[in-house]
């Protein structure tokens, strides 16, 4: 029987060391409660930003206070993940999150008294040479004045922040902490553990028994509280749409989209170019089904290998020289970081009992990145060590370069980075390798990327898209409602080819993302510009390299759109999408090819 460890049997050196935060809990203790000084502080100015002077002095004192917050915040964050049953986590991160009510709401006063000046008075304050650091936050903040509310009902609103966020917390607790599945056999009757870190590996094994009875488990987990998770997801929606509607949006999306300034033809030209190319995912599908030889492709075969016994295993070791080579073509100025980071435990290696499932990166501007993984040596865990090191080093160059204010970049371009690493990584194995059997994984893994984070993540996009919309026109998001919409736009989306059991339905309520509404998409778009970015970098000039570094570095200096354009890319239009689809086609064009010879030995 597989079990997890305790985290104390976890080797310290493969567990992430966090005192570029704090050295202990104590002095974790002693941050929050020097907290209230620098929230009193960014208060003080409140009555006083009408001119150039106090205005700069409230923005070095909001800085100071970001900075020391997410420190606070972070170090919570990061204690409660590794174990998300312990008390002692939990209470952190309890108090971390309710100190950044408390200074979101102190400080709530400033951008409506800001806007609250005459524009001409404005318009001086903008072009003072003393605040040329914060010229483009404060045109965007008077970007933001039709949507900003007085400065009363704008600390009203932030004072709810907690309660308006409770159920994706509860909805978190239950998926990592409450949710218990039966444990399953596989086809020699070997005992295994389902959760939410095994899950993807139990999916991923060639014994087709255990992949049907790991995926049978979960769902009947999931089917037990789907009532509750769809309370859970409604009241999110709800929230959203009643903030956005407060604020003068004409719906949620726009008012999530507004933020970054992007477009919402950007989302809906997401989905309808996916569409289009739909039908190379029905070739990819039945290509899947040919290939492992069933009569019926279910859901629980589409992680598993291609070909049985074809998928290596690798250690840790093994990963991050991988991982190393792969990011090679950007030089020696970011290559050194890296390999600097996963030699001082940035990364929170292997899974343990009551760890977060999945991976993040995260970290301060005053710290240094962290990941956390949850690594089994599959190619995927390699993949995603190269994903999490490229958000650690979009971070790092952004802290580097851009100043507090700044440093935080847009969602939108957060999982550019990440991919493009994946791509990288990829690409390089596959240059290397020649045997069919072991070209077939790593295609595999190369149209899995396209499958799990275009297409995939585009259809998650659509679900949100018409959950959200239901809900505004007045439907209730009953569980009924969304496990139909879910089926349905699976059904869509991977064609005649799959065979969909009911449990499939029930997914919906396990992607943590959708609580946190229409993020989702900047993966489908961030994919398709990662495969712009890594083709310039592998077959392009060094021009090409300075382009991505430079873009790399830019935070939140410019809206989104504009990097990504400074950096190659248009997501304006429909060529990056289209772009990105058709490789795929052409990756599937050598699984075919690739599979054609192994049939021929």
């Amino acid at each position: 029987m597989t079990e997890l460890k305790d985290r104390s049997q976890i080797d310290v050196a493969d567990t992430w060391d966090l005192t570029s935060l704090f050295a202990s809990d104590e002095d974790w203790q002693k941050a929050l409660d020097a907290l209230d000084a620098d929230i009193q502080k960014a208060a003080s100015f409140h009555g006083t930003l009408k001119d150039a002077d106090h205005i700069l002095g409230y923005f070095e004192a909001s800085d100071a206070l970001d900075i020391a917050l997410n420190n606070v915040f972070d170090y919570a964050m990061l204690r409660n993940s590794e174990d998300t049953r312990d008390t002692a986590g939990q209470n952190m991160y309890a108090k971390a999150y309710a100190k950044a009510i408390e200074a979101t709401s102190a400080v709530s006063y400033a951008q409506p008294e800001i806007l609250s000046n005459d524009e001409s008075v404005l318009d001086s304050i903008i072009n003072d040479p003393k605040l040329q650091d914060y010229a483009f936050y404060l045109k965007d903040i008077v970007r933001n004045k039709a949507h900003t509310l007085s400065a009363s009902e704008e600390k009203l609103l932030s004072s709810l922040g907690e309660v308006l966020s409770a159920s994706g917390r509860t909805s978190e607790t239950l998926m990592d902490a409450d949710l218990v599945f039966d444990s399953v056999e596989d086809g020699q009757g070997n005992k295994h553990d389902v959760n939410g870190s095994s899950y993807i590996l139990l999916q991923s094994s060639d014994d087709r028994e255990l992949r049907k009875n790991s995926f049978e488990s979960l769902y009947k987990g999931y089917k037990q509280h789907i009532n509750t998770f769809a309370s859970t997801y409604s009241t999110t929606v709800k929230s959203s749409a009643t903030q956005a509607r407060i604020r003068g949006y004409e719906s949620s999306r726009q008012a999530e989209m507004f933020s970054d300034n992007i477009p919402v033809s950007v989302y809906d030209n997401l989905v309808e170019t996916v569409h289009k190319h739909l039908p190379t995912m029905y070739r990819y599908v039945s290509l899947r089904k040919k290939m492992m030889g069933l009569d019926e492709l279910h859901y629980y075969d589409v992680y598993a290998p291609l070909l049985k016994g074809s998928a290596k295993s690798y250690t840790y070791d093994e990963a991050k020289q991988m991982v190393l080579d792969a990011v090679s073509p950007l030089g020696s100025e970011y290559t050194d970081v890296v390999k600097n980071g996963l030699e001082n435990r940035w990364v929170d290696v292997y899974p343990n009992k009551g760890k977060r499932g999945g991976a993040y990166s995260s970290g301060t501007y005053t710290s240094n990145p962290y990941i956390l993984t949850n690594f089994t040596g599959t190619l995927d865990s390699v993949s995603t060590l190269a994903h999490e090191m490229g958000h650690s080093m979009h971070s790092y160059r952004t802290n580097h370069t851009q100043p507090a204010h700044y440093a935080n970049y847009s969602m939108f371009v957060a999982e550019v980075a990440s991919t493009v690493n994946e791509n990288l990584l990829i690409e390089q194995l596959l240059q290397k390798e020649q045997d069919p059997a072991l070209r077939m994984a790593l295609l595999n893994q190369y149209m899995e990327g396209f499958k799990g984070t275009i297409y995939r993540q585009t259809m998650f996009a659509e679900f949100e898209k018409e959950a959200h919309a239901a809900s505004e026109r007045g439907e209730t998001l009953t569980a009924e409602f969304l496990n139909q919409l879910y089926f349905k736009l699976v059904k869509q989306y991977f064609g005649s080819d799959l065979a969909l059991d009911d449990a499939v339905q029930y997914e919906w309520a396990r992607i943590p993302h959708f609580y946190r509404p229409f993020y989702v998409y900047v993966y489908a778009t961030g994919y398709s510009t990662a495969v712009a970015l890594s083709e310039g970098i592998l077959h392009g000039g060094k021009e090409n390299v300075q382009k991505y570094l430079e873009f790399l570095s830019m935070g939140s200096s410019a809206y989104p759109i504009d990097e990504l354009k400074h950096a190659g890319v248009d997501l304006t239009t429909p060529q990056p999408i289209d772009i990105a689809l058709e490789k795929f086609a052409r990756i599937l064009d050598d699984a075919e090819e690739t599979f054609a010879k192994l049939q021929q030995k």
